[in-house]
């Protein structure tokens, strides 16, 4: 069974040698019978397979006759085979400095490089390749290989030297009490940390949460779910800014389309549904795991090595349609995915900035952490987050909280005396996010609940979010139907607007303005609902003019297509479109600008299909306040246009 987030915790992967020869060979005889003793004793019993007593007994000759080189080669070749790297490296570096450059040696130097590239000592690593290189052949199969590592040590060199950051610090307890914990996940809020878990190497993988504290530390992590975590794997889970959607990998399951499928779980209140599989146009019949969900829990990235990718894992996007249902999986394409692995995506809160491991690209040797950014649909050139986050290990996957502060990760113990590296402990790190590693927009999230507004009961509500500069629909979230709850992520720089709707209600229209630098703190906003009922009435908070204008700005439109589907779903109900102003200014103007604005709104409606005789406007001016005239934020809470059931 393929364990389901098998390329990342391996988690140092087989790496591609060249055969090399399964004893080393003397050009010249040994003139020391008590050493060629040793040397023919040693190869026999490397023919009968005796490794333990063959890496013993050169051992003894290494001792004896420290200045040849050979011995310590095919001792080297020996644990490598039996898994020892450590162990080889030092055997390999000693025979090779033991004797002099020989083109015959080829195979020899190539494997060093490997070695030391995997155990960070990167000048030998260096070395070692250039004279493979040297001796190579043209034609050779593995010259590539050792061109792009050669690469990675000289990349690996210079961000030793400078450092992105500081090294990730393990997490106290009760973090981190299972022998395996990774893929760690957050809610915008920061308020549930969801990971990855397994008890020991022969254990399944489960799902576990653990809760934020008002201490702000986390918590004893426990089961998420009994119907998320079963017999089977679970796991590489993803959950959305809202803790609301979570996706995550299981293997082996009964009608799965392949060995290892994505499935999809929505909270309710504090109860998960029941699984189900994200079908044909995300799963494939191979092996998908590792999603990372946006915001929303709308737009979903994952790993897949199914056929016609552009290299061995790639990253793929899916995304949930107006009817229920999951769009294709399209491979995200290049400059994302390379030749190589690419795997374990994660797409931070902001939407715009993706983080992911390879090793198709240039870095610290094995899988490090890229970012890449989206503008107009199109990703930037994966950028290499540098060292300490990347090192000699492979490194898994990365999570950057929403507000771009706090990072986390997981690791790989170092290697323990008589543990295979299938079985060195897997932890939870975490960092503080230096500027250079941060996604390109920062993020807060706004939170409440929504309420009936007669009855303050808390209802299902669609909250969507607009870019008003683009009239994109950013977010689209539905409170929780037991409590009301909703969370909505907002990027700096951006003016929203925010929008509360459900059946028989009218819609509530809210602005939030991060155009310019100010105050970006996470807000609590419990919205209430009015019900459509003659006499019941709501502000427009995203109509905009310039001052004593009355044509309506082209960041209107969002507000003014809310207007009109508004209309289209209630064909019955008539309404009157206010203006209001605050009181600068003489009455006559006010009252005239007043109507002037609620026109421009009443005319737009009426170009774009709403009867006339189901409109009417007026003008207040100063006369109805809602606020006092004391303070620029009373006075603008005054300037308003306000839309009235009659």
């Amino acid at each position: 069974m393929r364990c389901l987030s098998l390329p990342l915790l391996a988690i140092v992967l087989a790496c591609l040698l060249p055969t090399a020869p399964a004893t080393a060979q003397v050009k010249a005889p040994i003139a020391n019978t008590k050493a060629r003793n040793l040397w023919e004793k040693a190869q026999q019993q490397v023919k009968d397979r005796q490794f333990d007593k063959a890496v013993e007994t050169l051992s003894g000759l290494n001792q004896k006759f420290p200045s040849m080189g050979e011995p310590y080669l095919l001792k080297g070749s020996l644990l490598r085979i039996m898994g020892d790297k450590p162990a080889a490296l030092e055997a390999y570096r000693a025979g090779l400095e033991k004797l002099p450059y020989e083109a015959g040696r080829m195979n020899d130097y190539f494997v060093l490089g490997e070695l030391a590239l995997g155990a960070g000592d990167y000048k030998t690593a260096q070395s070692a390749y250039q004279n493979f290189l040297k001796a190579a052949p043209k034609g050779q199969r593995y010259i590539p290989k050792a061109q792009q590592q050669l690469q990675n040590c000289e990349f690996a060199l210079n961000a030793i030297q400078h450092p992105v950051g500081t090294a990730p610090q393990r997490l106290g307890a009760p973090l981190n009490t299972f022998r395996f914990q990774y893929f760690p996940a957050i809610t915008a809020d920061n308020r549930f940390l969801v990971y990855t878990a397994r008890k020991t190497g022969e254990s399944d993988e489960d799902i576990v949460v653990s809760r934020l504290s008002k201490e702000g530390t986390y918590g004893e992590p426990s089961l998420i779910s009994a119907n998320i975590n079963t017999q089977f794997n679970e796991g590489a889970g993803t959950i959305s800014g809202d803790g609301k959607t979570l996706v995550f990998a299981s293997c082996d399951r009964p009608g799965a389309v392949g060995n290892c499928d994505l499935y999809i779980s929505r909270r309710t209140g504090n109860t998960w549904s029941k699984p189900r599989n994200l079908g044909r146009n995300v799963n494939s019949v191979n092996w998908d795991s590792q999603p990372t969900l946006s915001a929303d829990g709308r737009t979903l990235y994952f790993t897949s090595d199914r056929r016609g990718g552009q290299g061995q894992e790639d990253i793929y996007v899916s995304t949930l349609q107006t009817d229920g249902n999951w769009s294709l999986a399209r491979n995200l394409g290049q400059p994302v995915n390379t030749p190589g692995k690419d795997m374990a995506p994660f797409i931070h809160a902001s939407g715009t900035t993706l983080y992911y491991v390879s090793d198709g690209l240039v870095g610290m040797g094995g899988l490090d952490v890229y970012r890449s950014s989206v503008a107009g649909g199109k990703w930037s050139a994966p950028e290499n987050l540098g060292y300490p986050l990347n090192t000699f290990e492979n490194e898994a996957s990365m999570f950057v909280s929403s507000d771009n502060r706090r990072g986390f990760c997981s690791r790989t113990r170092p290697a323990e005396a008589a543990v295979s590296e299938r079985e060195r402990p897997v932890e939870l790190f975490s960092f503080e996010v230096p500027k250079e590693v941060q996604s390109r927009e920062t993020s807060t999230y706004t939170q409440g609940r929504v309420f009936d507004a007669v009855t303050k009961k808390p209802i299902q509500a669609d909250v969507q979010l607009y870019d008003l500069k683009t009239d994109e629909l950013t977010q689209f979230v539905t409170s929780d139907p037991e409590d009301g709850e909703y969370t909505l992520v907002l990027n700096e720089g951006r003016q929203y607007g925010m929008y509360a709707a459900a059946d028989k209600y009218l819609m509530k229209s809210l602005n939030f303005d991060y155009s310019s630098k100010r105050n970006f703190d996470p807000l609590t906003l419990d919205i209430y609902l009015e019900p459509v009922r003659a006499g019941r009435s709501i502000v427009l908070n995203n109509l905009f003019f310039d001052t004593k204008e009355y044509a309506l700005k082209p960041n209107s439109r969002t507000e003014l297509n809310r207007l009109i589907q508004f209309m289209s779903q209630y064909p019955d109900i008539q309404v009157e479109i206010s203006g209001h102003t605050d009181d600068v200014g003489s009455d006559d103007d006010n009252l005239t600008l007043s109507k002037n604005r609620a026109r421009s709104v009443y005319t737009y409606l009426v170009e774009h299909g709403v009867k006339a005789e189901r409109l009417r406007f007026r003008g207040y001016g100063e006369q109805k306040p809602v606020a006092a005239n004391d303070s620029e934020e009373h006075r603008q809470q005054n300037r308003r246009i306000e839309l009235r059931i009659l």
